[in-house]
């Protein structure tokens, strides 16, 4: 079968291109932004990518069409598609009935972690023999890819909120059909497509009616919106984890994260790995619970754990010479730059750290978190803010608003220049953007290179 892909640069689409390829489909697809990590894999798998959206790609017609959920009508494909009546489905639909309907699905939401959940559950799972398939939203540095087919009963799944396709405006995960189903955490996002949190809240109620009896939520004790969800009905087992009182308990050996304790019951085992802060400490716990669902013990599973590298574009290392350490990271929302930054804060004690943010997603265009942003960055001793030309609003209300130095700009050569200059040894430059911010990290560890 020929299925073309709209849509296909987006990692969850690039993602599903990869999958259908495995199925032994012939496999294109368009997009009008192509750019790594997702379109150097999409290449190396030999899936032919094409540039921009003229119906003349869909002649001959494809079997089946795939469309992500960035297309809309009045894009050239979707009204051609339309007006001859050519098959189509939603990405998530085709998935669901396609390959995850006869596995064992562990599925993964939540407003922040859920592809490093998702890549530590894997890797559990790996590890303990179980040869998972999986479907990340990103590319875990364990595996190399984003997406694997294999003949295990298990899969791992990221299990977006986001909307399906402009024709199935529920959200992608009511058609994962979760057994284990991890919500990590549950705060107001997307506010292009929801108008509050209750509508979020609505959606992941959804989610929940959909885990079977002898499924299992999990989710952190003493989150009210989580809590909320759960009390509008749960048929479900149910699985809690924090500090204290629950099913599952943390607790830090060091203050950065790098090492910490998960008991459960008389159990109790130890992780020491490569990576920082609170945040982490509660994805891999989660990842452990879900692990041990199917039967992998905890004591393997915080091996696996103190095994995990990480995942691309998560704080990720992209530049280390003359003391100067450079990080690419995805964060684009309040709550994951503040506790990413607070991670890196912990590990590296007093050396001078320099954030330079794109608010580039939907709702970071739009406003929504601007009150927000400023107290977000309280642990970075420098702040560059990069102000798009589509921003609803005012970047440097924001800059005068923060505890700390900072500097917001459109003028991106600016910025280079800034924090270049500002770039010492023994510093940390973290870039976060869940974009290609115009090139940014290429062009920033050039110059450092040769200031070098």
């Amino acid at each position: 079968m020929h299925i073309h892909i709209l849509g296909i640069c987006g990692t969850f689409m690039g993602s599903l291109a990869q999958l259908a390829q495995q199925l032994g489909h012939q496999v294109s697809g368009c997009d009008a932004n192509v750019y790594p990590p997702m379109s150097t894999q999409l290449e190396l798998a030999g899936i032919n990518l094409i540039q921009g959206f003229d119906p003349q790609q869909l002649i001959p017609a494809p079997d089946l069409i795939i469309v992500g959920n960035a297309m809309s009508r009045g894009n050239p494909c979707v009204e051609y598609m339309l007006d001859h009546q050519l098959p189509y489905v939603s990405g998530p639909q085709w998935l669901g009935e396609t390959v995850l309907r006869n596995k064992q699905v562990l599925a993964v939401s939540g407003t922040h972690g859920k592809t490093t959940t998702s890549s530590m559950l894997a890797k559990i799972l790996d590890v303990a023999g179980c040869k998972p398939g999986f479907l990340i939203g990103g590319v875990p540095r364990d595996f190399g890819v984003s997406a694997r087919l294999s003949d295990s009963e298990y899969f791992v799944i990221e299990a977006d909120e986001y909307d399906s396709a402009f024709f199935d405006k529920r959200s992608k995960f009511v058609h994962y059909f979760s057994d284990t189903l991890i919500i990590n955490n549950l705060e107001f996002d997307h506010a292009d497509i929801f108008d509050n949190l209750e509508a979020i809240q609505k959606q992941f109620h959804h989610l929940v009616r959909t885990v079977p009896s002898t499924g299992t939520i999990i989710y952190p004790a003493g989150v009210v919106s989580i809590a909320e969800v759960m009390s509008q009905g749960c048929w479900s087992k149910q699985q809690t984890y924090g500090p204290e009182s629950t099913d599952w308990q943390y607790r830090l050996i060091t203050e950065d994260g790098s090492v910490f304790e998960i008991s459960h019951g008389d159990e109790t085992a130890q992780v020491r790995w490569q990576q920082t802060g609170l945040h982490n400490v509660l994805n891999g716990l989660s990842a452990a619970i879900a692990a041990y669902q199917v039967g992998v013990s905890l004591v393997h599973a915080c091996a696996a754990l103190s095994a995990f590298v990480g995942v691309k574009r998560r704080m990720e290392i992209i530049y280390q010479a003359e003391g100067i350490s450079v990080y690419d990271d995805f964060a684009h929302h309040p709550t994951a730059i503040a506790t990413t930054l607070a991670g890196l804060r912990a590990k590296v004690g007093d050396s001078p750290i320099i954030a330079v943010i794109e608010p580039r997603s939907a709702t970071m265009r739009l406003g929504v978190h601007k009150e927000a942003l400023s107290v977000a960055v309280a642990d970075a001793d420098q702040v560059y803010w990069y102000a798009q030309a589509d921003t609803h609003w005012d970047n440097a209300d924001v800059a005068l608003a923060c505890s700390v130095p900072a500097v917001a700009s459109s003028d991106i050569e600016l910025l280079l220049d800034l924090t270049a200059a500002a770039a010492q040894k023994g510093g940390h430059i973290v870039i976060m953007s869940n974009g290609s911010f115009d090139g940014f990290h290429g062009r920033l560890l050039d110059r450092l290179a040769r200031a070098s």
